[in-house]
């Protein structure tokens, strides 16, 4: 993740504050202190014996290390991983096709709604698209620009916004900062917000975030790829 001098963190914060939101609501998730995306990644490779696996935004592969699977591509412009690409390039090159895809790159709602889209091209029949970062529990932690270290950027946005789509069953678990869940299929519950997703405030998103993104909890989870 990039880092932000001091300056533009105060800068970012008070236009967040001033021109965009401010509010206080603080959530308590208590995610599991025992189960990681890394975790429910392993799951799904031994259930469904998973071969191809993609990473988008691979940091200093906290994941992508612990991944162990017979093909594995991490994607990331700046470290870690296996090609120094964006994800946007990757996806324009790229003529493969994938069991899971963890998404971990931009937190911007606009990029991660691009990614989620390109990733569902090049997956296989019943393949999964995972995604990271999706509940955040404080507006700081959400806000775009960012002004903080710890960020999950607006990516629940992402969720929202395709969970209207009527061919897309999306989930989220409640592990790790939140995993979005996707799968091609019949959308079981569609969802309908009357707002433009870009002005949804994290206000909403706190008041709202079980109906918005499907929370379930690991056992569900389990439940549904058992």
């Amino acid at each position: 993740m990039e880092k932000l001098s001091k300056i533009s963190k105060l800068l970012n914060k008070i236009y967040y504050n001033i021109f965009v939101e401010n509010f206080n609501g603080k959530l308590e998730y208590n995610f599991p202190s025992d189960y990681y995306r890394w975790d429910l990644i392993k799951y799904l490779i031994n259930k469904y014996n998973y071969i191809d696996y993609l990473e988008i935004g691979c940091d200093q592969d906290q994941l992508f290390s612990k991944i162990d699977i017979q093909n594995k591509v991490g994607v990331d412009p700046v470290s870690g991983g296996n090609l120094r690409k964006t994800s946007d390039e990757f996806f324009k090159e790229n003529n493969k096709k994938f069991d899971l895809v963890f998404i971990d790159g931009l937190h911007t709602y606009e990029q991660v709604k691009k990614d989620i889209i390109n990733s569902l091209d090049c997956l296989k029949e019943d393949g999964v698209v995972l995604v990271h970062d999706c509940m955040p529990d404080c507006m700081s932690k959400q806000a775009v620009p960012r002004y903080r270290m710890t960020w999950n950027g607006d990516v629940w946005k992402a969720i929202v916004d395709l969970r209207h789509n009527d061919d897309l069953n999306i989930y989220t678990c409640k592990i790790d900062q939140g995993i979005g869940i996707i799968k091609k299929g019949k959308n079981t519950s569609i969802l309908r917000v009357d707002k433009k997703i870009k002005d949804l405030k994290f206000k909403d998103y706190y008041e709202n975030y079980n109906k918005y993104l499907r929370v379930i909890n690991i056992n569900e989870f389990k439940k549904m790829f058992k």
